[in-house]
C-alpha cells in the first residue's frame, strides 16, 4: 500500500470550498503516524482504506450532508450541488441508490491518477443501463470504495444531473433539484448540517494499491470506456 500526499491529489470536488490546513508544528513520529494511519474509525464514523485524515484531526470524519454549488468561473452560472460522507458500511448502497434518479440509462465518467496525481486520465462510457452499471459496479466495491486514486461519475445523458463517487470518498451530487437526493440520503440514515466540514477541506493522505491499478483497467475494460 501507498500513501499519497500531495495538492493535485488532495484538491476537493468543485463544489467543495477549500479551507487551507494549518501547517503541522511538530511533525510525528513514526509510531504515532503508523497508529493514525491505522485508525479507521471515529465515533460511528468508519472510513474506507481510501483516505486518512491528518495526524493533527484538524477535520474530523463524521457523517452528513450538507448543501453547496458549483459556479462556472467562465460563465457565472451556478449549479446545485449536495454532498455527503457516509460511513464505509453504508457509502456503496447510498452511492447506488443515488442513481436511481437518473433513469435507466446513463453516462460514466471513470478517473485515475494512478500514474501520476497530476496527469489524470478520464475516461467516459455513453448510453449504458443503470442497472447493467449497478450489477458491474458490485464486482469492483473495493475498488470504488478502498482506492484514493479512483473516482467514479454517472450522468443523465440529457439533464443536468450528475453523482460522483470522488477520490476521498465523499457523493457529491449535482442537480437543480436536490429533494429526491435528499430523501435517498435522510432515508440511508444521513442528516443535513451546513457547517459540516469534510475530509477533503483539511491536511489528508490518500491511499492505493497496486491491485487498484490493475482494478481499474479491468473496470474500464468491462465497461467499455475510453
Amino acid at each position: 500500500m501507498r500513501f499519497l500526499d500531495d495538492p493535485a491529489a488532495a484538491a476537493p470536488a468543485p463544489a467543495l470550498r477549500a479551507i487551507s490546513a494549518p501547517e503541522p508544528t511538530i511533525a510525528p513520529d513514526r509510531a504515532t503516524m503508523e497508529a493514525h494511519l491505522a485508525r479507521s474509525r471515529y465515533g460511528r464514523f468508519t472510513l474506507t482504506e481510501a483516505v486518512r485524515p491528518g495526524w493533527q484531526l484538524d477535520v474530523v470524519p463524521q457523517a452528513g450532508f450538507r448543501h453547496d454549488a458549483y459556479v462556472d468561473p467562465r460563465t457565472g452560472a451556478r449549479m446545485p450541488a449536495v454532498i455527503a460522507a457516509a460511513s464505509s458500511e453504508e457509502l456503496f448502497a447510498t452511492f447506488l441508490d443515488l442513481l436511481e434518479p437518473l433513469g435507466d440509462s446513463c453516462d460514466v465518467v471513470l478517473e485515475s491518477s494512478h500514474d501520476s496525481a497530476h496527469d489524470r486520465r478520464e475516461l467516459t462510457r455513453e448510453g449504458v443501463e443503470r442497472l447493467v452499471l449497478e450489477s458491474m459496479l458490485w464486482e469492483y466495491e473495493d475498488l470504488l470504495l478502498n482506492d484514493g486514486c479512483t473516482s467514479i461519475a454517472v450522468m443523465h445523458p440529457e439533464l443536468s444531473l450528475e453523482v460522483q463517487l470522488d477520490e476521498h470518498k465523499l457523493l457529491v451530487v449535482y442537480a437543480q433539484s436536490r429533494l429526491p437526493f435528499e430523501r435517498i440520503l435522510r432515508g440511508r440514515g444521513l442528516e443535513r448540517n451546513d457547517r459540516i466540514r469534510f475530509i477533503s477541506q483539511g491536511e489528508h493522505l490518500h491511499t492505493s494499491h497496486a491491485r487498484h491499478a490493475r482494478q481499474f483497467e479491468e473496470l474500464a475494460g468491462r465497461l467499455g470506456a475510453c
